[in-house]
């Protein structure tokens, strides 16, 4: 079944008279952000073009329906669907959430300290019903401080702007109007009185921080704070102490923050630091103290002191180490809690602030975990606090921890209904050399059983953007491959900061390569190790690390069985040269600027999937996108899918499945995401001969 497209005279043109050379440019559209907004202005031979990729997909994955329906089952079965929270203590209530056996979202419940009665004040699965919207997603769930009024922001497009509503919690009334197209983001001032939000432009970038008397009209809202460049987006918080908000503006690459007391009438914001390109910084307050988390002159960052912010003098709290990313402080009244992540393992540490001394928390034998803490309340007159470790074997596990005594109790452990045992599984860290001798980790996860001779599957998942580092967390649907003798392997490539930010800036801009290289490199060593073999390996990436499996397959297809690439962000070039979109100019110091320097047009050029496809063959590919994607537009996968079909020379499995109602995080709802896993898992376990 050949799907049929459209070839029209391309119209896109380059500043630096690049020929273009193929004829799929007519899917890009000059209303493309309209379209995200209000689906009615979908080209109709697009929507033609969509629905019968739609069909086609569905053709050819016919016969895994009933293997979509085991994983989806298997996948479920592995979540403790009536579950709860820990409860977070607050002034007057203990709040929690909850899910149950039937709903696809939360529940939000409170009780009074010392109270016996329980409170539900907002039900995820009633308001959607109330609605009568497919996509329902929550942006933010906020109660105010005098515990009067909820503010929750929804998208029902999964375009992610948000609409803002604030709620009576006792009588259930609205008492503001909508507040619309904004980020999500509410923060309730301490008297209550008003919210601040960040606006969206007509670009979709928050750049405007408002204020908003509850129950006065939004024409009215003042503005406090308005980004200049088009490349930054704002948002504002709470100082730890709750003696001032922040607002933070940034890129990727370089922050720059502005400060007002909590009880200002007329809050004007008054800037901590100029930015400077390519430093970071993030201030917080305590005790009659700053604390400025940044990496200026401490490339993998520092945490420096202050006394105040009018006449500031900093001095090296937590000093820098080398390729050792320093994270920022949790404050109670005697302790500071931190972190730090090298070669991929996160560590948590303790500071006690009477005695000055420091210790690492350690709470497991495993090597390859992921520590983390949060606190229990907000009264930080506290010795306990929840700290949790998970691995790629273990389940999350919570413990109750006094950081005095150095008692732990453990109060939460993640249920597999099903049944799970960690020791039948394998975790391995290694480290392999890429293209330029670069040691690169690598997390490997198995079942004992499976045979390390060749043999065995393997999906190698993969990311390296923006300095997202990937955690080797515990996951139970991956349990749905692993125990069919599928091994996963995540390599934590260049381009995140698993190894600080040197790892970061080696994989991006002009050293964008090196992502691509890695990841090719970690595929090679796993086939000389006998973990694998070419042709069974089967990669996986989204979003950005659509744009890694996309540059990948052109590089080095015959590596693998297979791609599974969703929401990707394989049309770069073109997306670099539009800077009418959403997050293009922001990322100018991620991927360049092919519009305006032609070193970037030429090295984008020279990677960029979709220019880059070649006449030759390439393993099985799944594309999965959305139609309301404002991070990665419906048009690039769409594109990438037309030309494809076109150059490729084999009979291997091309599918692009659109969903026509989600979003870049895909269908919404616990059964919608889980549909959408055993749609990929299908895929891989088909390719696979394994169905």
């Amino acid at each position: 079944m050949k799907i049929p497209y459209l070839k029209k005279k391309p119209e896109l043109k380059s500043c630096h008279n690049v020929t273009w050379e193929d004829n799929y440019s007519w899917i890009h559209q000059e209303n493309i952000l309209e379209v995200l907004k209000d689906k009615n202005k979908l080209d109709q031979e697009v929507k033609e073009y969509l629905e019968n990729e739609n069909i086609y997909a569905d053709h050819h994955l016919k016969d895994t329906k009933d293997l979509q329906k085991t994983l989806f089952n298997e996948i479920k079965g592995r979540i403790k669907l009536d579950d709860e929270s820990l409860p977070y203590k607050d002034h007057t209530y203990e709040y929690w959430t909850k899910t149950t056996t039937k709903g696809n979202y939360s529940i939000k419940l409170r009780k009074k300290i010392n109270s016996s009665i329980v409170e539900e004040i907002w039900n995820g699965d009633q308001e959607k019903e109330k609605l009568g919207v497919e996509y329902f997603g929550v942006g933010d769930l906020e109660v105010s401080f005098n515990d009067k009024y909820l503010g929750y922001s929804l998208d029902t497009k999964g375009s992610e702007y948000y609409s803002i509503f604030i709620r009576d919690i006792q009588s259930k009334k609205i008492i503001s109007p909508e507040i619309k197209d904004t980020s999500g983001s509410i923060t309730f001032s301490l008297d209550d009185k008003y919210i601040f939000y960040s606006k969206l432009d007509d670009n979709h970038r928050a750049r405007t921080i408002y204020r908003h008397k509850l129950g006065s009209k939004v024409e009215e809202d003042e503005l406090i704070f308005n980004e200049k460049s088009d490349a930054f987006t704002v948002s504002i918080s709470l100082s730890s102490d709750e003696k001032y908000f922040f607002i933070s503006t940034s890129d990727h690459n370089t922050s720059e923050q502005y400060y007002f007391k909590s009880d200002e009438e007329k809050p004007k914001p008054k800037l901590i630091k100029e930015r400077k390109k390519g430093v970071l910084y993030s201030v917080n307050s305590w005790d009659n103290k700053f604390y400025n988390h940044t990496n200026e002159n401490a490339e993998d960052f520092k945490v420096e002191i202050s006394n105040n912010l009018e006449k500031q003098k900093w001095t090296d709290f937590i000093p820098p180490k080398e390729e050792v990313l320093i994270g920022g402080c949790t404050f109670l009244n005697n302790w500071i809690l931190r972190s730090e992540t090298s070669n991929a393992l996160d560590k948590i540490f303790v500071k006690n602030i009477k005695t000055g001394l420091e210790e690492e928390l350690i709470f497991s034998e495993e090597t390859v975990t992921v520590p983390g803490v949060s606190l229990m309340q907000r009264d930080k007159n506290t010795d306990t606090v929840y700290l949790s470790y998970s691995s790629p074997k273990t389940p999350s596990r919570v413990y109750s921890y006094n950081l005095q005594t150095k008692e732990k109790a453990l109060v939460k452990e993640q249920e597999i209904p099903s049944g799970h045992n960690p020791d039948d599984y394998m975790v391995e860290r290694i480290e392999y050399k890429s293209h330029d001798g670069r040691l690169v980790p690598l997390t490997i996860t198995r079942h004992k059983n499976t045979k390390l001779d060749g043999s065995a599957n393997l999906l190698l998942y993969g990311y390296g953007s923006y300095g997202s580092s990937m955690n080797p967390i515990f996951s139970s649907t991956r349990l749905s491959l692993i125990n069919r003798n599928i091994i996963w392997a995540t390599a934590h490539i260049r381009g995140g900061m698993e190894k600080g930010m040197k790892w970061w800036k080696e994989g991006k801009l002009l050293n964008k390569k090196n992502t691509f290289e890695d990841y090719i490199y970690a595929a090679k060593h796993l086939i000389d190790n006998k973990y694998t073999s070419k042709k069974k390996i089967i990669g996986m990436g989204g979003s950005a690390g659509g744009l890694l499996m996309g540059a990948v397959v052109n590089s080095a297809p015959e590596l693998f069985l297979g791609i599974i690439m969703a929401v990707p962000f394989v049309d770069s070039l073109t997306t670099n040269l539009d800077h009418s979109l959403p997050l293009t100019i922001g990322e100018f110091d991620e991927f360049g600027n092919a519009k305006d320097i032609k070193e970037h047009f030429d090295y984008i050029y020279s990677y960029a999937p979709y220019n880059n496809i070649k006449k030759m063959d390439y393993p099985h590919i799944l594309i999965t996108t959305s139609l309301s994607d404002n991070r990665v537009l419906f048009d690039e996968p769409a594109k990438f899918t037309a030309k494809l079909r076109d150059y490729k020379t084999d009979n291997n499995l091309l599918l692009l499945k659109t969903e026509m109602n989600a979003g870049h995080g895909g269908k919404s709802g616990r059964d919608g995401a889980i549909e959408e896993i055993a749609v990929d898992y299908a895929f891989a376990l088909k390719i696979s001969n394994k169905i």
